[in-house]
């Protein structure tokens, strides 16, 4: 993987970056759809490349190990192959679903054993068999396992889990060196940044991610329920120490605010739920703000759904449409609302990109910033 910086913005860390995969080319600043399963939700894999104009996806690897299992995805040739999608592909590591199953997880330090939501079975995570895991599925570029400490937890557990997920990062590094791809193209390994909300373990843990000098690196263990606002200061301490010559990915994160703000801070990668989720419960983002299509204010506005034309389906289909499927819970509603929202995030990086190339980022997103929260 090869990471090219383009362009700095002259009023902000922002930047405009492009990477250099086995399965082609990312612009930066860029928004992964989350793939959790080998698929976007509700989303065909032509309509991701014609309309909403996805360069690469998100695979998770607790999910893809427990259902379809990588026996099947070794069978198929790996993930790519499997789901017909010859673009880049990105898998987190499972440790978030660490975080996230809480009470069906153990961790110790060889790894992390957990029972499958699905059937109850049992199985175990190491920081070397993540790596293998994910060599199987074929991600162009794969995480680092790590823990994501729960907000709020105290700095004395936030250290004693830093720790922990610097040894296994160790340990991850040296078995992806040791070992090949399984399928003939070259995969990139990223660390992950973590040390909850305490300034002092966030630089500590950016400190000794640069250090191990990897493709690029991750931002791990934010946008878990603590206020935007240390979020940011967090995500400006760590990229202050990240290499600025390697992409920075802020996982997780997350509102169009969210992104806007970050981008500002020197994050060139995104990836979140929330479009996809939000529109599954008639939530929209447009360029003038956000939209509950169930309210009853759009059931006779014809006017599209962004009227800016932020997304593909913008031109095709009018507010009151789109709430009369998601009121009547027609499959197409789910469609059409996560055709949008992912087309509008999608087209929100993309004029990121183009204002930092202009020197015009600055302005347009403290504009941008004021709308996009708002309520309509």
């Amino acid at each position: 993987m090869k990471f090219e910086l383009v362009k700095k913005d002259p009023e902000t860390r922002a930047r405009v970056g492009k990477i250099e995969t086995a399965h082609g080319h990312i612009l930066t600043p860029i928004f992964m759809p989350v793939g959790t399963g080998g698929t976007v939700k509700a989303v065909h894999q032509r309509e991701l490349v014609e309309d909403v104009k996805a360069q690469i996806i998100l695979g998770n690897t607790y999910h893809l190990y427990l259902r379809p299992g990588i026996s099947l995805l070794k069978q198929a040739g790996g993930l790519h192959r499997f789901m017909n999608w010859n673009r880049p592909v990105l898998t987190d590591s499972g440790g978030y679903q660490v975080y996230s199953l809480a009470e069906k997880r153990k961790i110790k330090e060889d790894g992390v054993s957990f029972t499958s939501h699905i059937d109850g079975s049992k199985h175990f995570f190491s920081p070397e068999s993540a790596v293998d895991i994910q060599r199987e599925i074929g991600a162009d570029i794969i995480m680092a396992l790590d823990e994501c400490t729960p907000y709020p937890c105290d700095h004395r557990y936030a250290k004693k889990s830093l720790g922990m997920t610097h040894r296994w990062l160790t340990r991850c590094c040296n078995h992806f060196k040791a070992g090949d791809p399984v399928y003939g193209y070259d995969q990139a390994l990223f660390p992950i940044v973590q040390g909850s909300v305490y300034k002092d373990l966030r630089m500590q843990s950016a400190e000794f991610i640069a250090a191990c000098d990897m493709p690029g690196n991750a931002i791990g263990g934010l946008s878990v329920g603590e206020p935007p606002e240390l979020m940011y200061e967090m995500t400006e301490a760590v990229c202050s120490i990240l290499p600025a010559s390697k992409p920075r990915y802020l996982m997780g994160v997350g509102t169009p605010v969210n992104i806007l703000e970050s981008i500002s801070l020197g994050i060139d990668m995104f990836d979140c739920v929330m479009p996809t989720r939000n529109a599954r419960n008639g939530m929209l983002f447009t360029s003038k703000g956000i939209i509950n299509i169930r309210n009853e204010k759009w059931k006779e506005d014809l006017s599209p759904l962004d009227p800016e034309g932020t997304s593909f389906v913008d031109t095709f289909y009018s507010r009151a449409y789109l709430r009369h499927l998601v009121v009547s819970r027609e499959i197409l509603g789910a469609q059409i609302a996560t055709l949008h929202n992912l087309g509008f995030y999608l087209h929100l990086v993309t004029e990121a990109r183009n204002r930092i190339m202009d020197g015009t980022f600055s302005s347009w997103k403290k504009d941008m910033v004021r709308q996009l929260g708002t309520r309509l």
